[in-house]
């Protein structure tokens, strides 16, 4: 009995956080549009930059998370673990970050 899916699951799941990186490099590219021309100051670009990369470290540790998932998914002897939750962790941790700006954004341009 196979002690998981030898399906496409591992493949969907890397995929998944390509798209999300790729999610995280557009969302900076308009910041570094938008951002300066609503706020008034070229230093609110840095947060573009930053996201960009943000949103490339993320892809490289998915690919390695994929890799270390597969090599843990085809041990058959059980001595490599399955990835732990960083990723997910600093995803989450990035996105309160990315609303607590935008929140901080918005409160800028409306307050008189």
């Amino acid at each position: 009995m196979a002690l998981y899916d030898p399906g496409l699951q591992p493949e969907r799941t890397e995929l998944a956080w390509r798209r999300t990186a790729l999610a995280i490099a557009v969302g900076s590219l308009v910041s570094m549009r938008v951002l300066p021309v609503m706020l008034g100051s070229a230093l609110w670009m840095l947060l573009g930059v930053a996201g960009m990369i943000i949103a490339a470290l993320m892809w490289l540790a998915a690919r390695a998370r994929y890799r270390s998932g597969y090599r843990a998914l085809h041990d058959n002897e059980g001595k490599v673990a399955l990835p732990d939750g960083s990723l997910i962790a600093v995803t989450a941790l990035f996105s309160i970050g990315v609303g607590l700006v935008a929140l901080a954004a918005v409160i800028v341009t409306v307050a008189p």
